[in-house]
């Protein structure tokens, strides 16, 4: 039978349960249904059948259900939806994922695969992208719309141009082109904008990324047709945004935590809600656990004074509509994917029992079903290559004279944007020092595919480390390997660390590795759980304490830095980017 013989079948199946002709597959009884649509809450029994909900009713079915669930009067709510993340900046793999998020009630997330795409091109997404068929969750594509993110600025191991976009576009899982920032726009970048052009022609969306952005950059960034925002870090940024039509992804991840402002605004000025959206873009495995996924964002908005149906609403309803799949998430309603979480109270979302497809996957914070990990090809767990041997000498900073004054990138607690600031150091030996007092340190980026050896250099503000080192090679978006440190031989040994692992976080103290989170697929993600990652990720953030560093997620923020286009600065293997200037600078002033 083909597939729209089988999808034909399923739809007169489905609308002769809801006639009550033939028995339903499950009923939900006793349950109190968030109707996301009218902002009530009723009594109610949810029928299903096959995959998706066949009614919606008080009244018992004609025919015995073939099987029933008491929901014990809890709260019904529509499976959770993350409407804008990174599935790799959480360290697993979507099926390692599973245990993380649907026991706290995200049954889809919409993702921008540029992690993958910037590291394995396009075959390599694909191949990542056939694994998913058989997840206990749903995913939906953000088409990647820069890969590379900065030409000219940065090595990568893939490039997606307009073919390869436009054949993504057309796969059946993309819902919308991935995030595009501003700097192609602003300078009118034909290929990039004739991206934006062919997500419309097959009636798609197109992701915005407008980080920083007001006044006429704003209103030309709109005009481009970027529909939303996901970079707001204040209550005027949002409302600035909103009032050009675009919607915007309030964010709370491991290292952007942009909740509580936001949020906070939307009450203050009793804002409407219905262009609102959440989403993680980068979260850990163990920042999930320890506080949720997207019902962390649902919970912390109704603590700030929003009523619970339209935080509800903004984690669902809002998201689906504006991708155009409401369809078939988003509600719980005839016709769409039986979808949902029970809850006991509607102050607090707390999911006793997780629905996907009409099946129970998750119960009291357990999985209750297993999950079959895919098996990807070997080329995606062999991505890391120096190009060249390295040396202690690749990791010191030449200046001439006896003290130097450079620029130094500036970080800011729990934002991924950071400011340019200047610091004087000392010279030593023909290179710049470290200077530990105030906390500015030497940050290198080491091209890790093989291409051209480039080894980019840089100073920062904010890490604290008072000996040692700390590599990793998730570094968004070119994922070549950064590290930070004081001693060139521990960062030596640091990076040696990754390569040997094909990728990873390390930290290094004394020439000896400390801990290590070893990351081969592709050198971003973990074949192993969610337990094993998350006890590994707990070590080598433990570790990196014991060695000076303060920072929440230190390998999270060490990723963000090495961004091209986000404010102020960032380092790649070609060496200081001026976000604003899209170009690279000297480190050293004169």
């Amino acid at each position: 039978m083909s597939d729209s013989e089988t999808r034909l079948e399923e739809l007169v199946t489905r609308i002769e349960a809801a006639a009550g002709n033939v028995p339903l597959d499950l009923l939900i009884e006793n349950v109190r249904l968030v109707n996301v649509y009218t902002g009530s809450v009723v009594e109610t029994s949810i029928g299903v059948k096959g995959r998706r909900v066949a009614t919606i009713s008080s009244d018992p079915p004609k025919l015995k259900p073939l099987s029933i669930y008491s929901g014990k009067g809890m709260y019904a709510i529509p499976g959770l939806i993350d409407a804008h993340c990174h599935i790799e900046s959480t360290l697993l793999t979507p099926a390692g994922l599973a245990a993380a998020i649907l026991p706290h009630g995200t049954t889809t997330l919409l993702i921008d695969p540029m992690e993958i795409a910037n590291v394995a091109g396009l075959e390599g997404l694909l191949a990542f992208m056939d694994g998913m068929d058989d997840l206990p969750y749903r995913i939906f594509i953000e088409v990647s719309s820069r890969v590379p993110t900065a030409p000219g600025l940065e090595t990568t191991g893939g490039v997606l141009g307009l073919a390869e976009t436009e054949r993504l576009l057309d796969h059946p899982r993309a819902v919308s082109l991935g995030e595009l920032d501003p700097a192609k726009v602003e300078s009118l970048s034909a290929e990039h904008l004739a991206k934006i052009l062919a997500a419309q022609r097959r009636g798609k969306i197109a992701n915005g990324h407008a980080i920083g952005l007001a006044g006429a950059d704003l209103q030309a960034y709109a005009a481009a047709g970027l529909t939303d925002d996901h970079e707001c870090v204040t209550f005027d940024q949002l409302a600035a945004r909103v009032e050009l039509g675009m919607k915007v992804m309030i964010r709370e991840g491991s290292s952007e935590r942009n909740l509580d402002a936001l949020v906070s605004g939307v009450v203050k000025h009793r804002l409407d809600t219905r262009n609102l959206m959440f989403c993680t873009d980068d979260k850990h495995p163990s920042d999930i656990r320890r506080e949720g996924h997207i019902n962390y964002n649902v919970n912390r908005a109704i603590e700030l004074g929003l009523d619970p149906i339209e935080a509800i609403r903004v984690a669902t309803l809002n998201t689906a509509e504006h991708f155009r799949i409401d369809h078939l998430v988003g509600a719980i309603a005839p016709g769409r994917y039986a979808d949902l979480l029970l809850s006991p109270s509607l102050e607090r979302v707390e999911p006793r029992a997780v629905f996907v497809g009409g099946k129970l996957v998750s119960k009291d914070g357990e999985l209750t079903i297993p999950i079959s990990a895919p098996e990807y090809p070997e080329k995606l767990r062999r991505t890391v290559h120096l190009f060249r041997k390295i040396s202690r000498d690749d990791f010191r900073i030449p200046a001439e004279g006896e003290r130097r004054r450079a620029r130094v990138i500036e970080l800011i607690p729990d934002q991924i944007v950071n400011q340019a600031g200047e610091a004087e150091l000392a010279v030593v030996d023909g290179a710049l020092q470290p200077d530990l007092e105030g906390d500015v340190l030497p940050i290198f980026c080491v091209e890790r595919y093989g291409m051209n050896g480039n080894i980019g250099h840089a100073l920062i503000h904010g890490f604290g480390l008072k000996r040692g080192a700390i590599a990793g090679s998730v570094a968004h978006d070119h994922h070549n390997i950064m590290v930070v440190g004081i001693d060139s031989e521990d960062m030596l040994t640091a990076v040696v660390a990754l390569v040997e692992s094909q990728g990873g976080f390390v930290v290094v103290a004394d020439r000896a590795v400390r801990a290590l989170l070893p990351l081969p697929l592709c050198g971003l993600m973990s074949e192993k759980g969610m337990d094993e990652v998350d006890a590994e990720l707990s070590a080598v953030r433990r570790a990196a304490r014991e060695i000076g560093c303060n920072l929440t997620a230190p390998f999270m923020t060490l990723s963000f830095v090495s961004l091209p286009t986000v404010p102020a600065l960032g380092i790649t293997d070609y060496g200081l980017v001026d976000v604003e200037k899209h170009r690279t600078v000297p480190l050293l002033l004169k």
